[in-house]
């Protein structure tokens, strides 16, 4: 049996340029806080693996299978999967037809500024059917080869954090503004400094909080930890390193990691494949395919 997404649904959608037998995956461009891709899989595409970003997609083709939180987890067309933050999830095609999603990755700071110190929206269902919540995603996901605007952008977060929201149900009480602010400006520092290792002490003298506290209000906050921020930040820039067709042992020196090996080895448990592997689905079905 064939699953696909109808006619109207996929309206406004441009379809991947390469034959539906092979896999490949397709990179939009940057957004600052949103990534955005388009990708065509058969069989298990993705290992376990977390990262520090929502994970908010919906399924076009076939049906995305995959493991989260102790359960499995089935997408059909139409659906819309939602994982938070560093919670490990793996992903692939749940037939033989193959699957074909679009799918954003949302820092969390961008929701947390919309909500105004509000905590993360949790989503229980890993799986939604909602209409109204996929309109807003495609909105964002319709034309990957297209900049998305800042003004766009803003009504975008506002109107997704709605919706996060509903499905999250009453939102709990707001976390203390100190925390709140002290998160941020670890953020912001450890952003800025990505390329090099951080020491505590230096987000001590940043926050005012000793490292114990601070690492509890960052998790709070975002979801993660400050070091798993850190380590992201510097994977987010091999990625782009990839996309531009650099070599691999000179991306995992660039990227500040001590050598191939080490970069090959977290590559994997953030994203579920390796470097090489990635690099050959960006680079074209073609490549993907050998």
């Amino acid at each position: 049996m064939t699953h696909d997404l109808g006619r109207e649904a996929l309206q406004g959608l441009e379809r991947l340029c390469w034959d539906a037998a092979e896999d490949g995956i397709v990179s939009a461009p940057d957004t600052v806080g949103i990534e955005r891709i388009e990708a065509r899989f058969h069989g298990n595409a993705f290992d376990l693996h977390r990262h520090d970003t929502y994970a908010i997609g919906v399924t076009l083709h076939g049906v995305q299978s995959f493991r989260y939180r102790g359960a499995a987890h089935h997408s059909l067309p139409g659906q819309i999967i939602v994982l938070h933050p560093d919670e490990l999830h793996d992903g692939g095609a749940g037939t033989e037809d193959g699957l074909h999603y679009r799918i954003l990755y949302l820092e969390p700071s961008l929701l947390l500024d919309c909500l105004g110190g509000a905590p993360l929206p949790f989503v229980e269902d890993a799986v939604v059917s909602d209409p109204a919540l996929r309109g807003t995603l495609l909105s964002a996901l319709a034309s990957l080869d297209e900049e998305l605007d800042e003004l766009f952008v803003a009504d975008f977060i506002a109107q997704l954090a709605q919706n996060l929201e509903r499905h999250a149900g009453q939102p709990a009480k707001p976390m203390e503004k100190t925390a709140w602010r002290a998160a941020a400006l670890a953020r912001d520092y450890l952003e800025e400094n990505a390329e090099r290792a951080v020491r505590s002490d230096e987000l001590v003298a940043v926050t005012g909080l000793d490292r114990y506290a601070l690492s509890r209000h960052f998790r709070a906050t975002y979801s993660t930890s400050p070091h798993r921020f850190l380590l992201m930040r510097r994977l987010q820039r091999a990625r782009r390193m990839i996309e531009a067709g650099e070599a691999l042992a000179e991306i995992a020196i660039a990227a500040g990691f001590s050598d191939q090996s080490h970069f090959n080895r977290h590559f994997k448990k953030a994203f579920g494949l390796t470097p090489g592997r990635w690099s050959a689905l960006v680079r074209g079905p073609s490549a993907a395919a050998a």
